[in-house]
């Protein structure tokens, strides 16, 4: 329950801000802060038993047939992502308080907030591979919620648009990967795939599996060729920028690239793979860091190439890679999230990001300066500041890659040059915006932010110095224990974590690294000029056009297949089914199998006749719509006949339940259109038609032949067999919907319910004038509430519905159920409708039957998730046998809950069509005039 409540106090604090709306905006960050604090505090409970190497599990069943469930697990790694998630998330918060203006709903900001920290500690957390990309898919979901956040700005929204479908595409190769692996292992769960690794390299699909699975790091990572949507990301809020892009989203990639270090590593494709992308990654965001001239530009580009770096690391493929990998994971979080923060303090209280108009603000903001300066200078990489530890870790792991043979040397040249562009961004991130003279033409006077505002900073800045002068205490022992999961015990190399190794060449790297940058920075003039020699491509404008072009195409493409006919389309779809069904019969050696046919006596011969003499007469009369309709019914009839002769009771009171609701919904939409149409189409169509229709039902005619004449495995048998034992029913159809087969029926059932609220929605204000005679210029009778119809009704409607609460009492053990109760029930309210006019009906029955709808789906859900307080999958139900005073003994079932639920979404579902297509009409007097 302790991992559960980690990710669930998150999810739960997502509501909170939605309860807070009406205090004020201070008590509604520090109510919404409360539950994550709760849920870091629980992590940090855990402290000691994840540094001595155990880890924590638990698991609940979902759908266990797909492999699917509810695992998770507290490791050294998960731990480490669980407190930059919690620790930062909760510092955003306060910090977000003070930067969004007034006008801004704090509400939906932190909702948002909520959401994605859920999806991020659900990805970190997970111990399935299914759960782990369902979590990763909800981070691409809530990001775009964040980064267009100000979805009035266009910027705000082409950005969000862009992580989502790049972000997106990524998740499905990821997926596509993951079900690789599980079809390969026999298991989704990582506990059992860490220990098939060596099956997973060695298989013939571990080439196809690495390159989907990095597909999904480095599209969400942001490394190159995917790395131009991050700095449109900037679009966002400052607080969103500075969650998303120190500790959280584009952390996800490099997670998963340690969490599947263990399973993928150790192969020259992983490394030149994972290597070659690193490195492009950390140059290109270097060289770009360094020409942008926006504040949050820079950082934007820094983060990519940082990011860069933490691949390279990982794809180094040596132990302590792996381990500076994470420790720069940690500094990059740190250093960069105050960074973020400095920049949406300047942006806040100067009214812009130009760096071009931003100078000498430290005679304005001093503090902020201060601490600007600090975390910069630990993304330089500068001494006794974290970042300076795992950048030396990082050249000294670049002098040991010998993969590339004589080519090795570009490696550590090539990471030390990046190390250069980072110490020229990070100078000119503060040079360029606190000294370098004055400020030009600000919207607004620079001053120190509110106290609270500059707080979370602090925190970081502290964090960045402790790190850097004492990083053996102070992260030593968690670097151990994220590193352990990464590797066997055995294998885990020593760490050490110091301020000074002596003079070495790595240390001589970093030398040359600050020494240089610092040198690119005063001669950085010369590269803004090299670089305006190329054409400025804006990536958004290239992604809106691409996507535009796919559009374009498609519609092209379209244009082609749809137009407008839709016997067209019948024609080849039927003709597309002719085919594959041809395909599979000709596949059958022999038409006819050993099981004899049923006996035909002359009832069923008769009941056979009449059918396909109504579906003829159906076909042939469909320009008379109320011919063909009455011709339609006596098809249903028969079927429901049909079923109850050949012993499916339930089936037979279903098909006539359904049979009338879509008479009386044919009838309402028929009432609107002309009574006949005319013959439309040609002798050659109607001979093209019929052949089809011919051939189509001569084909499926020989498959239902081939299918009941030749002996099939069936599952009946096991559903006969458990129907008393395992569903505590004698009924085996109501026990197969309402728990063998639940999940499907929760599904159906939703499906209705958001049918029925769509249909509402179409017809709400939908007017149509109402015929005034019928089809042969006879005008309607004056009286529209016929007096006959009504009393019948309201005789009838009390019986109906004692029989629909009969049909739904019974339906456990003998032929009935919710779903055929709850169409009783429609069937007797609509009759009343229609009696007595949608008036007279609503005074008395004054309630919506959209919450009526919404509330059967609840239950039923509800109902499903009661099975997880036991310890049970998802809709396992429960019964047993009861005295009950005067009643007697009585069976009583969980499912029974769950089959209510059915019938009030049955009922409100087809309330909401039937009864709102009956208010469509505009009153109207009657008139005796032709039509």
């Amino acid at each position: 329950m302790v991992l559960l409540l980690i990710v669930l106090l998150p999810l739960a604090g997502s509501l909170v801000p939605l309860l807070c709306q009406h205090l004020s905006r201070g008590l509604c960050a520090w109510l919404t802060a409360l539950l994550p604090a709760i849920a870091l505090g629980i992590s940090l409970s855990q402290t000691s038993l994840v540094l001595d190497g155990e880890v924590l599990r638990h698991s609940l069943e979902w759908i266990p047939t797909l492999g699917l469930s509810l695992a998770l697990r507290l490791d050294g790694l998960s731990f480490l992502f669980t407190l930059l998630i919690l620790g930062i998330g909760l510092l955003i918060i306060l910090y977000a308080r003070y930067y969004l203006a007034e006008n801004d709903s704090i509400v939906r900001f932190y909702g948002f907030l909520m959401l994605f920290m859920t999806a991020m500690l659900g990805i970190v957390t997970a111990n399935n591979l299914l759960l782990l990309w369902f979590f990763w898919e909800l981070t691409s979901l809530s990001s775009f919620l964040l980064i267009g956040y100000w979805y009035r700005e266009s910027d705000a929204r082409k950005g969000a648009r862009m992580a989502l479908t790049v972000t997106g595409a990524g998740g499905l190769a990821l997926l596509a990967g993951f079900l690789l692996i599980g079809q390969l292992v026999g298991s989704y769960n990582i506990d059992d795939v860490i220990a098939a690794a060596d099956q997973i390299r060695g298989s013939t699909l571990y080439p196809l599996i690495l390159i989907l699975v990095l597909l999904g790091c480095f599209t969400k990572s942001a490394q190159f060729p995917f790395q131009f949507w991050l700095p449109h990301a900037m679009a966002a809020p400052t607080p969103v920028s500075a969650y998303l892009h120190s500790a959280t989203m584009v952390k996800a990639g490099v997670f998963l690239l340690a969490r599947m270090f263990p399973i993928l590593s150790g192969t020259q494709w992983w490394f030149y793979i994972v290597t070659l992308v690193g490195m492009i990654t950390l140059l290109y965001g270097a060289w770009f860091a360094l020409m942008k001239q926006d504040l949050k530009g820079v950082l934007a580009f820094s983060t990519i190439s940082h990011l860069g770096l933490i691949t390279l690391l990982f794809g180094f493929d040596s132990r302590l890679a792996a381990i500076a990998a994470v420790l720069h994971i940690i500094n990059h979080a740190t250093f960069k999230a105050s960074l973020f923060m400095a920049a949406g303090i300047v942006d806040h209280e100067c009214g812009t990001r130009d760096i071009r108009k931003l100078n000498g603000l430290w005679r304005y903001m001093p503090y902020t300066t201060a601490l600007a300066t600090v975390a910069s200078a630990s993304m330089a990489g500068v001494p006794l500041l974290n970042g300076f530890i795992s950048k030396e870790m990082f050249l000294a792991e670049s002098l040991e890659t010998q993969m590339f043979g004589g080519l090795s040397w570009l490696v550590p040249v090539l990471a030390t040059l990046g190390s250069v562009l980072s110490v020229t961004y990070a100078l000119r991130f503060v040079h360029d915006v606190f000294f370098n003279g004055e400020p030009k033409q600000l919207p607004h006077k620079p001053h120190e932010p509110p106290r609270y505002m500059r707080l979370p900073m602090e925190i970081l800045i502290v964090l960045c110095i402790a790190v850097g002068l004492l990083p053996a205490l102070t992260v030593g022992e968690l670097l151990r224990a994220a590193s352990a999961t990464m590797m066997p015990a055995a294998e885990l190399p020593e760490i050490d974590l110091a301020i000074w190794h002596g003079f070495s060449l790595p240390l001589l790297m970093s030398a040359v690294a600050l020494g240089g940058g610092l040198l690119v920075y005063v001669l950085r003039h010369f590269l803004y000029n090299f670089q305006r020699q190329f054409r400025v491509r804006d990536a958004r404008l290239v992604f809106e056009s691409v996507v535009q072009g796919i559009i374009n195409g498609a519609e092209r493409l379209l244009g082609r297949f749809e137009n407008g006919s839709l016997q067209r389309y019948m024609f080849w779809l039927m003709l597309a089914a002719l085919l594959f069904a041809t395909l599979g019969l000709m596949a059958i050696p022999e038409l006819s199998g050993p099981a004899a046919p049923q006996p035909v006596d002359g009832v069923v011969a008769t009941g056979g006749l009449l059918l396909c003499l109504a579906g003829l007469g159906t076909a042939f009369l469909h320009h008379r719509r109320l011919v063909a309709l009455i011709l339609l019914s006596v098809v249903g009839m028969l079927v429901s006949l049909a079923f109850a002769r050949f012993s499916a009771p339930d089936l037979a009171l279903t098909q006539l339940a359904v049979e009338v609701v879509t008479m009386i919904l044919l009838m309402l939409a028929l009432f609107f259109l002309p009574q006949t149409t005319p013959r439309e189409s040609s002798g050659y169509r109607i001979l093209r038609d019929g052949l089809l229709a011919s051939a189509f039902g001569g084909v499926v005619a020989s498959l239902n032949y081939a299918v009941l004449t030749h002996p099939v495995e069936r599952i009946s048998q096991f559903m006969i067999d458990n129907s008393v034992p395992g569903g505590g029913g004698h009924n085996v159809v109501n026990v197969i919907l309402v728990d063998f087969r639940g999940f499907d029926t929760l599904g159906e059932i939703t499906v209705l319910c958001i049918a029925g609220l769509a249909i509402y929605k179409l017809l709400n204000r939908l007017r149509l004038a109402m015929p005034s005679g019928d089809m042969e210029g006879r005008a309607w009778i004056s009286e529209r509430y016929p007096v006959i119809l009504s009393v019948v009704s309201q005789a009838l409607l009390p019986f109906a519905l004692m029989v629909s609460i009969y049909i739904f009492l019974r339906g456990h053990n003998a032929p009935g159920g919710g779903f055929i109760a709850g169409l009783v029930t429609g069937v007797a309210l609509i009759l009343l409708y229609m009696a007595r006019g949608v008036e007279w009906t609503q005074r008395r029955l004054p309630f919506q039957y959209q919450p009526i709808a919404v509330t059967g789906v609840a239950i039923a859900l509800f109902t499903g998730l009661g099975s997880w307080l036991f310890e049970h999958p998802f809709l396992t139900s429960a019964f047993g046998h009861f005295h009950i005073p005067v009643i007697g003994d009585i069976e009583l079932a969980t499912a029974m809950l769950f089959d209510l639920g059915v019938y009030l979404a049955v009922v409100g579902a087809t309330l909401m069509i039937l009864a709102n297509l009956g208010k469509v009409t505009t009153p109207h007097r009657p008139s005796r005039e032709k039509t």
